[in-house]
């Protein structure tokens, strides 16, 4: 039986989008190219100071969460409020933090870039929720793992054309989600690429299916605003849509510039035998471009490094 489609758009490489998604309906995000992380954030539509929590869902689930996972939210609520349901790719990342302005300033020199944290904060605007609402994100996507010196670091991305997620909301949530504006590191290849995103209605017993399960059972310590000291909320929690609003994303539209690169054939034929592998992409220039974004991290970039060095000695 096929999901019935409410509503769909795809995301332009800067830009996100904030979406009301009512308990019962299913937000799909889809690889239109491949290989783009998305990030990922979750309010409660009737209390934005209820959202998604990565701690929580990480001792709940682990740091790579896939098919199966729930999305919590944050203590005292502990509760979750949806529920990851469709996972084609099964990479997944909730133990890094989402990327902003000041770490492309401090740590590759680059004051003006597009970042997570900027778009997050541009798509929420549209509720009425200002940069200082955006919280760490669910990375759909993104390859990530722990080296034996217990470094985490990022790998390549390995979704294809198609691979997709599904969230299935539990509570009315605005779900924001945007296209990660990593193109410096391995989060997506070093190249950015848009990303669809869809509500469906779920199908029958599905929404059910989710809330029988013993982990969304309810509990006396799962405490709300009825239970604090302190009754009085000092602002308007409901979130509604500004019908004015108009996007202004920063540093978009992204501008791309294609180089020529002058290769002997000795280094074409490393690049060959490294598609071969797999490993760092399909094409010569999605290769060179991993191979020199690797090269520069490791001789130019302050602070910590973040990439798969196994897959950069590739």
């Amino acid at each position: 039986m096929e999901r019935e489609l409410v509503f769909e758009t795809v995301m332009e490489p800067g830009t996100g989008k904030g979406v009301e998604l009512r308990r019962g309906q299913v937000l799909r995000i889809e690889q239109v190219e491949g290989g783009q992380c998305a990030d990922f954030n979750l309010f409660n539509l009737h209390d934005y100071k209820e959202h998604f929590h990565t701690a929580r869902t990480r001792h709940m689930h682990g740091l790579m969460p896939s098919t199966g996972a729930l999305l919590w939210s944050a203590p005292p609520r502990d509760r979750p409020i949806a529920a990851l349901v469709t996972d084609t790719l099964g990479s997944n990342d909730i133990l890094y933090g989402r990327c902003s302005a000041f770490l492309y300033d401090y740590q590759y020199g680059l004051p003006v870039h597009t970042n997570c944290h900027d778009i997050q904060a541009e798509a929420q605007r549209e509720f009425g929720l200002t940069p200082d609402d955006v919280h760490d994100s669910f990375n759909f996507f993104m390859n990530t793992g722990i080296d034996p010196s217990g470094n985490p670091f990022i790998a390549p991305n390995l979704a294809r054309r198609g691979d997709y997620v599904e969230i299935l909301a539990l509570i009315d949530v605005l779900a924001v989600a945007n296209v990660c504006g990593a193109d410096v590191m391995a989060t997506s290849n070093f190249e950015l690429k848009p990303l669809r995103i869809a509500i469906y209605e779920s199908l029958p017993g599905e929404l059910e299916s989710q809330e029988s399960r013993p982990e969304a059972a309810a509990h006396v310590t799962q405490r709300d605003p009825s239970t604090f000291r302190v009754k009085q909320i000092k602002a308007d929690r409901e979130l509604t849509r500004d019908k004015s609003y108009v996007p202004a994303f920063t540093n978009v539209p992204i501008q791309r510039q294609e180089l020529d690169v002058q290769l002997s054939d000795a280094e074409i034929a490393r690049l060959d035998h490294l598609i071969e592998t797999g490993q760092l992409g399909s094409t010569r220039a999605e290769v060179l471009r991993y191979v020199f974004f690797s090269w520069w991290i490791e001789k130019f970039m302050q602070g910590p490094k973040h990439f798969d060095r196994e897959a950069a000695k590739a």
